[in-house]
């Protein structure tokens, strides 16, 4: 039970931590095309709409490596423990 605690615990917090860098570099390379946004300005709504392309690709990659890292974490933490009972 508390090799899958480890794991579990790993697993989330290393999918937080990819996620966010993942939505910090995506708002880093993000350019708006301000031309395009200055020809829109006539009979603006009141209401905000966001559209953009939902990947499913990225959240799976960042799940993988998340859990890889995980697997990684454990693997060492179970080996740890193996060399200090010996």
């Amino acid at each position: 039970m508390k090799k899958y605690l480890v794991f579990i615990i790993s697993f989330i917090v290393m999918f937080t931590v990819f996620q966010v860098l993942s939505g910090m570099f995506l708002t880093w390379i993000y350019t708006p095309n301000i031309s395009s946004a200055w020809s829109m300005r006539t009979g603006l709504s009141q209401e905000t709409v966001i559209t953009g392309c939902n990947s499913f690709g990225l959240p799976l990659f960042t799940a993988a490596l998340a859990a890889s890292v995980a697997y990684v974490t454990f693997v060492k933490f179970a080996r740890r423990r193996k060399e200090n009972i010996k």
